[in-house]
């Protein structure tokens, strides 16, 4: 996971590798509201050996009304560095859906500027399906010193949105299924308007999934962001609903050689409020 190491890892990668000093492993899990499901409790009772829990309704501004937003630098270095997550360390992020939102865990420690963050490719499923093991075991993480590098080419905000909305200088691409990218569904969330950020392009980020769960390779997710309406010349916004899956966007354009990809922390939960921000509808 070093420079020019793939931000995926293969189950047997980690299997391999669980025991290496440097090598922490994460459970990223994050269910929608409307799931009811408690991805603390779940991890508490079956996760990956010496997994720790990384909550991104915790570590998240502590000043927005909008969901999960960044928190500060302060903030993440203090809360990752009780996880015992740190420099040096090469971390590795699953979640227990396969891939939902270990990718927003894997963009924001490289946001904050740790690269040897990776995605385990299939997460919990997967290793679970292959019969690796697990347990319910309390960890208790030393804690180690995490230096923060905020790095603001790999973020944008409603304010670079709307500008953007003239210049066109960057593409955004909406990870959001296609009803509701087109407007004929209602939000999940109340108080949004349905649509989608003009000029924007959609592709659900599901059709990165292969049937079992993984990422699809990466020459198959290049042809998927090219018919999406992708040119690879030109930087990518990725978006979604509050900024979770757009990152699994981030993810794939990052393996298909992507080089200039940033993410809309805000995404529809920010421009779909009522207000001046336009919305399109349709296809």
């Amino acid at each position: 996971m070093h420079d020019g190491l793939s931000p995926l890892v293969s189950t047997q990668w980690l299997q391999d590798h669980l025991s290496a000093p440097d090598v922490r492993v994460v459970d990223g899990t994050y269910y929608l509201p409307n799931e009811n499901k408690n991805a603390r409790e779940l991890y508490q009772d079956s996760h990956i050996e010496n997994a720790v829990f990384f909550d991104i309704d915790d570590i998240c501004a502590d000043d927005s009304s909008l969901p999960h937003m960044l928190p500060s630098e302060i903030k993440f270095a203090s809360r990752v560095r009780k996880l015992g997550l740190g420099d040096g360390n090469r971390i590795v992020v699953y979640d227990q859906r396969g891939l939902f939102s270990a990718a927003r865990v894997w963009w924001m420690f490289k946001l904050f500027g740790h690269r040897d963050v990776a995605v385990l490719d299939g997460g919990l499923p997967k290793w679970l399906k292959e019969s690796r093991p697990v347990d319910d075991n309390r960890v208790y993480p030393e804690e180690r010193h995490f230096t923060p590098r905020f790095n603001n080419f790999l973020v944008r905000d409603k304010e670079q949105i709307l500008r953007n909305l003239t210049t066109g200088r960057e593409q955004v691409l909406d990870a959001r299924a296609a009803e509701r990218f087109s407007g004929s569904v209602a939000e999940p969330r109340a108080g949004l308007r349905s649509g989608h950020i003009p000029g924007s392009k959609n592709l659900p980020f599901t059709r990165l999934h292969s049937p079992e769960g993984s990422l699809k390779p990466a020459s198959e997710l290049k042809i998927i962001f090219e018919e999406s309406g992708i040119d690879y010349n030109k930087p990518v916004i990725t978006s979604c609903g509050s900024g979770v899956t757009a990152a699994v966007l981030a993810l794939g354009l990052e393996l298909t050689g992507h080089k200039s990809v940033s993410l809309y922390d805000g995404s529809w939960s920010e421009w779909g409020l009522e207000g001046e921000t336009p919305v399109e509808t349709g296809s």
